[in-house]
């Protein structure tokens, strides 16, 4: 494949034997139907099932089947991370291995896509069957996320088709503990939404325990944003602005000899102390804020591309080196 693709399809796996045999096929059957030129990079995130030897077979029996093999079980995060390196397409689509995120929305994010849309996101309709305090807690962590980065990100899933100028801005991001639906949301671009309700795995049980999903929800809530610091600068604030109305009670009950002997000296030095201190800590939980934020070195700015035209058919694209970021990306096709 000396051509770049126009679609990078990236495929994170871990221990998705039961369910491969199927998936992958049917995946390519559905971009096959695009008419446009394709590559699926499948990245087996240290799995233990077998699932790293079916994607060596299916590679030898399908060029266009890239197999990434990581030594052991980094996270769905850095699985991600290697694909989008990895892959070499005009645009890059982000789907399970499981198909729960449907290959059918597939044309239609194409659409959207040529139609001048750098990122086209699948969003959930609804959450299916999860329980209640399972959909509260869920909300919390996109809210949270979403006024970070001032987009509403209730229903975002990890199936998006981003373009490889996008695709590029994440890769230039250093930070280490990666949130891929916080870092496309806080590139920006022109985004275009496409309504989905997940689909039945095709086998076998999902590898995510809810003890991982929170322990992923917190880690990505904190690799993110600093806003858990900045609650607690408000926090302290809160409770100065509590202690001096206390305070001035105090003084009150003193004035009009309603307070026990003694009783006063003991809550006005109380509060001054407490006062200090929340004050100091919220001090110092915005200095950390800040210092987190500088530590990722993100992007001071993203310019983006202008969209260019579609070139004719016959035309072929040029070649570029696989997983450079940093090399300049061709045309949109």
């Amino acid at each position: 494949m000396s051509d770049t693709p126009a679609l990078s399809v990236v495929v994170p796996i871990y221990n998705e034997a039961v369910t491969l045999r199927d998936s992958l096929p049917a995946l390519r059957d559905a971009l096959e139907r695009l008419g446009e030129s394709f590559e699926i990079v499948a990245v087996d995130d240290g799995s233990t099932d077998g699932s790293g030897v079916l994607l060596d077979e299916a590679a030898r029996g399908e060029p266009r089947v890239v197999p990434v093999h990581l030594s052991r079980n980094f996270g769905k995060e850095a699985a991600l991370c290697a694909g989008m390196e990895t892959a070499r397409g005009r645009a890059l689509i982000v789907i399970d291995a499981d198909l729960q995120h449907p290959p059918g929305l597939l044309p239609e994010m194409v659409r959207l896509w040529h139609a001048g849309n750098d990122v086209v996101e699948a969003v959930r309709r609804d959450r299916g069957d999860e329980g209640m305090a399972y959909r509260l807690m869920a909300r919390t962590f996109y809210a949270l996320v979403g006024r970070s980065v001032g987009r509403d990100l209730q229903g975002s899933t990890d199936y998006k088709l981003i373009d490889r100028q996008v695709a590029d801005v994440i890769l230039r991001c250093p930070e280490r503990n990666r949130f891929f639906r916080g870092l496309v949301a806080w590139a920006g671009f022109r985004v275009a939404q496409v309504p989905f309700v997940a689909a039945h795995r095709l086998g076998g049980v999902s590898t995510w325990s809810t003890t991982g999903l929170l322990r992923y929800a917190w880690g990505s809530l904190l690799a993110f944003t600093s806003l858990p610091l900045r609650i607690v600068a408000w926090c302290g604030l809160l409770m100065v602005a509590g202690g001096a109305v206390l305070a001035v009670q105090t003084l009150y009950n003193y004035a009009t000899h309603r307070a026990v002997s003694g009783f006063t000296t003991v809550i006005l030095v109380e509060l001054i102390m407490g006062g200090l201190i929340l004050t100091s800590v919220g001090v110092i939980a915005i200095y950390v804020a800040l210092l987190y934020d500088e530590q990722k070195a993100r992007p001071l700015f993203i310019v983006r591309r202008p969209i260019a035209a579609a070139p004719p058919a016959a035309s072929a694209a040029p070649t570029a080196p696989r997983g450079g970021p940093g090399a300049p990306p061709p045309a949109r096709g």
